[in-house]
């Protein structure tokens, strides 16, 4: 099947210290590889893998579920613990959530969370229609390319999908469930204006992970994809900075 140009995963050998950087729901590594660059030019060892069904045509994403998506996410988190000492966990929007549930299944395995714009939950009306709607109607007018910055493209379905908007449900309810069990030194990236994940989100996350060790960034000059935006220089230099903190 062919790829979205710039979606396919990429893989950067370094040190010891290997970062996971995963990506968000209908989007494509595309929106990571810059962050994974940045990540990589510091030392570090770095994974963006293609999550199943995406990065080709949203059709593909129907067939797919929240455990096919999560299944390529601990694949991808243990070939970097077979060549790194130490392996941190980065994500944005879904890619969040696959991250914290990581985090809540391998404990200290995960040295560490980066998230931008993790989602939970929303607050839209459509939501209630999803489970029933589902059968009927395929998808959905598309949630892509949510940023500010001229000239960026995320690599992204014009479409959401709905039998998989429908499982992404069901991930955000099992992680919900277990998010105590998220003790990690954690980061949150937050856009103050973001038109695809609400602010609360973040709020959410911050108020019921166990972890000790957590701070948040406000993103002023972004959209959703903010690693792609004004902000992504923001990104990077922080979460460069949290490794080195917790990695010295």
């Amino acid at each position: 099947m062919p790829l979205i140009e710039g979606a396919d995963p990429v893989k950067h050998d370094g040190g010891p210290i290997g970062v996971l950087l995963v990506h968000g729901f209908t989007g494509s590594p595309k929106s990571m590889k810059g962050w994974a660059e940045a990540l990589n030019e510091a030392g570090y060892t770095t994974s963006v893998p293609r999550l199943p069904g995406h990065g080709t045509k949203w059709q593909d994403m129907n067939r797919t579920r929240w455990t096919d998506w999560y299944a390529e996410v601990a694949h991808a988190f243990d070939e970097l613990r077979e060549k790194c000492d130490t392996v941190f966990v980065f994500g944005m929007s879904m890619g969040g959530t696959l991250a914290t549930r990581l985090a809540e299944q391998r404990g200290d395995e995960v040295a560490g969370l980066a998230l931008v714009n993790p989602a939970f939950f929303t607050t839209r009306p459509d939501r209630f229609l999803l489970p029933f709607i589902r059968h009927i109607v395929p998808a959905f007018p598309g949630i892509s390319n949510d940023i500010k910055k001229p000239g960026q493209d995320e690599g992204a379905y014009t479409k959401i999908p709905l039998q998989a908007a429908y499982s992404l449900q069901q991930l955000w309810q099992i992680t919900k469930r277990d998010i105590g069990r998220v003790r990690q030194p954690i980061l949150i990236f937050t856009s103050t204006d973001d038109h695809v994940v609400e602010t609360e989100n973040s709020e959410w996350l911050l108020e019921h992970v166990n972890s000790v060790d957590r701070e948040q960034t406000i993103l002023s000059d972004s959209y959703h994809v903010a690693t792609l935006d004004n902000d992504a220089g923001v990104i990077f230099d922080q979460s460069l900075a949290f490794i080195k903190r917790l990695t010295v």
